[in-house]
């Protein structure tokens, strides 16, 4: 079994293609996952509190100051919410 971690909805930004843009961070804010969905797509796909996620896929977060928003969103979506409830 491949071991994964668990990401939170720390941000969702609509573009004015269409697109929405997700972003998914670990708790320490360190970490993150960004997913593109057509707003199409979001009407079929349910969005998340968190995810568990193959740690290869998760890119560092290089700026200090998004990675302590991406830290305390994270602590504060996982403190309110389960992983798999809709938000």
């Amino acid at each position: 079994m491949t071991a994964t971690e668990r990401v939170w909805l720390v941000d969702r930004t609509y573009s004015d293609k269409g697109m929405v843009s997700l972003v998914y961070a670990t708790v320490e804010g360190d970490r993150y996952l960004r997913r593109q969905l057509s707003e199409q797509m979001l009407t079929r796909t349910d969005v998340t509190a968190g995810m568990d996620v193959d740690p290869g896929r998760l890119e560092p977060v290089a700026d200090e100051e998004e990675r302590e928003r991406f830290a305390a969103e994270a602590t504060r979506i996982a403190e309110r919410h389960d992983p798999d409830e809709s938000v």
